[in-house]
């Protein structure tokens, strides 16, 4: 199973161990894909992936399962398979407390962004909609994208919503900052695997439903993020993802 390093609170590391919302996901997945194939004991072995390389790993079969922050797309799907949406979240801004919420009011100014990320894509398309003349600044990690906006070299930066909510609590300077209110997008995310599989994506399938049912996945998210609300998008996917027999 490969997953995110950077991610947190959906998938990150710690002492080189996988942690975080989907990582929690798949180690309670897996025993249930092998009770389907009447196996009583599965090794996990999670495998350490980047945005760059995560989708070409699972297409050559380096990786069986993606247990990361991957949002669900139809040019993704061209180069690998989706399980049912296991996690919704959307993109929205970290900023200082004193700027404005609205993306409209940073015509001129700087808007940092991870590269290799759907929110790049959600940015530039917005801001061409829009008409909002920001430039575009792209990092290789949210980890240098948060420094940026805490030395001011930046004066927004954007990613989804978990995400930046765990950066601003996280930061020295979370007094001075904020996330904005609402979202820019809808982005549903799924565990990915190698396409043409069919009967591994049932099992996975399978799994993820039972986990649903039981309740376990609302358990993941609470665990993953200590006080958090489930928002609209969240409740919806509880009532829809899951697929019974």
């Amino acid at each position: 199973m490969g997953y995110r390093t950077d991610a947190a609170p959906l998938s990150y590391q710690v002492d080189g161990k996988p942690h975080g919302y989907s990582p929690v996901v798949c180690n309670a997945l897996a025993p249930l894909i092998g009770k389907q194939l009447g196996l009583s004991d599965i090794k996990i072995v999670f495998e350490p992936v980047d945005t760059k390389n995560r989708f070409e790993k699972v297409a050559s079969g380096d990786i069986d399962l993606l247990c990361g922050a991957a949002t669900i797309t139809l040019s993704r799907r061209e180069i690998v398979d989706f399980s049912i949406p296991t996690y919704v979240d959307g993109a929205a801004l970290a900023l200082r407390k004193d700027a404005p919420d609205s993306l409209k009011e940073f015509s001129g100014q700087k808007i940092g962004v991870r590269s290799g990320t759907t929110t790049l894509e959600t940015l530039t398309k917005t801001l061409k909609t829009e008409n909002i003349d920001a430039e575009v600044i792209s990092f290789s990690s949210h980890i240098f994208g948060m420094a940026a906006l805490e030395n001011a070299e930046i004066q927004a930066y954007f990613a989804d919503q978990s995400i930046l909510m765990n950066m601003v609590l996280k930061s020295e300077d979370k007094h001075n900052l904020k996330v904005s209110e609402g979202i820019l997008s809808v982005e549903k995310h799924g565990l990915a695997m190698a396409r043409g599989d069919t009967d591994f994506r049932l099992a996975v399938d399978r799994g993820l439903s039972e986990l649903f049912v039981n309740g376990y996945m609302q358990k993941a998210f609470e665990k993953a993020l200590p006080g958090a609300t489930s928002g609209f998008g969240l409740k919806a996917m509880y009532l829809l993802s899951p697929t019974f027999p």
